[in-house]
């Protein structure tokens, strides 16, 4: 009897966790089992980090230790800064993956793989990665980097470093709350490719550089980028239904909707929508959440039956549009907010690894004759 395929390991369970919890014919999602919602809603991004690694909230002397050590772990080493600015002409992603990568030649426990330093390193990428995007993004502009304010939370800090001029705290709450909505989410594509790199006992370094990579194809972490191109395409509520059609009825697909896991509406979809419609008010800039709105309550409206719903990255790109974020960076922020989601799955799989190594059945050929090369053809 041949072996069951089961392409793209659809319903396959890895592992146990506690990480994080979905349920997707509900939409509920749990971190360390505590609903999306409050910590959405209550919560801080320093917080969620802390209850990533550590299991429980902190109290609020905890929390100001964990918070000064994220603020104190946030300047690059100069070496990094300037392998930066040689590749000041790659997509920030990659500059991403890249700067990662080269920051484990600065880590004094990059092949301590016990779950107390992988926290640590953890905490240091955290830290650094919104100071490698900003970075970046300076560079490409032939600017110079902005060094990190230590008097500002790591969302505001990142808005900070990247246009050089204090935020609004309004500003700085939206941001937060998109880092807390992206940082865990289980065996995503994403995670589990830090898995299989961790499975092999590489580093955290490796790991996360693999996190990055698998997040950047646009079927994962690309989606934001991808609906915000199709609202400013649109251009007007009443250009809806007409140009998704055109897509839909030539077999294409509207960016932001449906989910591997979710077959009700995702839970974080919830949180940025209402966000999106008040940035956009305030910004005199209503049309985009109109256009959006119009395409998820009347163009989609019958794919809800085969659980096609709004997922997390069909607002989110209008809120990074309406901030003056350039478009090429819609993922890398997806990216800063994983961080500590991907650390976590690898601590999980380090404290109980067996190497991920599944098999493929063979459908070629078999027991072919071998042809000397001077006999041939």
């Amino acid at each position: 009897m041949p072996p069951e395929i089961i392409k793209g390991l659809k319903d396959v369970y890895l592992d146990t966790t506690t990480s994080s919890f979905i349920d997707g014919q509900e939409g509920k999602l749990l971190y360390r089992g505590y609903n999306i919602h409050d910590l959405a809603e209550k919560s801080t991004f320093e917080e969620v980090i802390y209850l990533l690694f550590y299991g429980n909230l902190p109290t609020k002397q905890e929390l100001q230790e964990f918070d000064d050590l994220l603020r104190a772990n946030r300047r690059l080493p100069d070496e990094v800064i300037q392998v930066l600015d040689l590749v000041k002409a790659s997509h920030p992603m990659d500059a991403l993956r890249t700067g990662v990568s080269a920051l484990a030649a600065f880590d004094p426990e990059v092949t301590d793989n016990s779950t107390e330093a992988t926290i640590r390193k953890g905490i240091r990428l955290s830290a650094m990665g919104p100071t490698i995007v900003a970075a970046h993004h300076r560079l490409r502009q032939g600017l110079e980097p902005v060094a990190p304010n230590p008097d500002l939370n790591h969302a505001g800090n990142f808005l900070y470093m990247l246009f050089n001029e204090m935020p609004e705290q309004e500003t700085i709450d939206l941001l937060d709350v998109d880092f807390i909505l992206h940082a865990e989410h289980g065996a995503n594509a994403s995670a589990f490719g830090a898995r299989v790199a961790a499975s092999t006992l590489s580093d955290l370094h490796s790991a996360v550089t693999t996190g990055i990579g698998v997040l950047k194809g646009p079927w994962h972490g690309g989606a934001a980028e991808e609906v915000m191109k199709m609202a400013l395409d649109i251009g007007q509520p009443e250009n809806a239904a007409e140009y998704c059609r055109n897509i839909l009825d030539n077999g294409g697909r509207i960016m932001g909707f449906g989910h591997r896991v979710y077959k009700a509406e995702d839970p974080r979809a919830r949180h940025l929508r209402e966000r999106s419609r008040a940035l956009g008010e305030k910004k005199g800039q209503p049309n985009w959440f109109k256009i959006l709105t119009y395409v998820e309550d009347e163009v989609m409206v019958p794919y809800r039956s085969r659980g096609i719903f709004v997922n997390v990255d069909f607002f989110a790109g209008s809120i990074y549009y309406l901030l003056e974020i350039p478009d090429d960076l819609f993922i890398s922020i997806f990216a800063l907010g994983r961080i500590p989601g991907w650390t976590l799955q690898c601590v999980e799989q380090f404290e109980d690894n067996m190497l991920i190594r599944p098999l493929l059945e063979y459908v070629g050929e078999m027991d072919k004759e071998f042809v000397p090369l001077e006999e041939r053809g």
